[in-house]
């Protein structure tokens, strides 16, 4: 008898839920509750974080989503057990992950793009610059998840709070960029293949 979770990740592929920057409790409050709605524990098989996380509560809430959870140090975390990048292999990707304030300037996708190589990666995931982005740059791609609680920086003080939650198949992960826009909820989507 087939087990309905294979049954599941065939046909949708495993989840990863991809976020940075909170900045809890030094420039926001909470994450919005219709984020918190939606990121539900038990239903994401990973979780990927650009640091700047903040609070116990806030490093606790992260942990409950996925044991396989990923987080690097970001420019403001005093936790010194996360590591400055790490890679993870989800399906046939390559995916690494930075904070981005290593990058100067900051931001800039050439310099990303150096680093995405260096790393020898497929994907590089970065925040730092609290804007959401996903670009493909030669046949390699740069993701940034923004920030999920909003929380300004110099480079952006207006920001949406926003994340990624990637759908990953054998050689194909559709990329679902998530923004909180005037209490609504808004969706965009792209598609990163190998």
């Amino acid at each position: 008898m087939e087990d309905a979770g294979e049954h599941y990740e065939e046909e949708f592929g495993e989840l990863a839920v991809v976020f940075g920057d909170f900045h809890i409790p030094m420039r926001a409050t909470d994450i919005p509750e219709q984020f918190k709605e939606l990121i539900l524990p038990n239903k994401i098989q990973y979780v990927l974080c650009t640091g700047n996380v903040g609070s116990r509560d806030t490093y606790d809430w992260i942990k409950s989503i996925s044991n396989q959870c990923h987080i690097v140090k970001g420019d403001f975390d005093e936790n010194t057990e996360y590591p400055e990048f790490k890679i993870v292999t989800i399906g046939s990707f390559k995916i690494a992950i930075i904070h981005g304030h290593q990058i100067v300037p900051w931001g800039d996708e050439e310099a990303l793009y150096n680093q995405l190589r260096e790393l020898d990666a497929d994907i590089l995931i970065s925040g730092h610059t609290h804007d959401q982005i996903a670009s493909k740059v030669d046949k390699k791609y740069i993701l940034n998840p923004g920030t999920i609680t909003g929380a300004y920086s110099p480079l952006k003080r207006n920001a949406l709070p926003s994340f990624l939650l990637l759908e990953i198949k054998d050689k194909l992960i559709n990329v679902y960029l998530y923004q909180l826009q005037n209490d609504e909820i808004k969706i965009k989507q792209t598609t990163i293949t190998k």
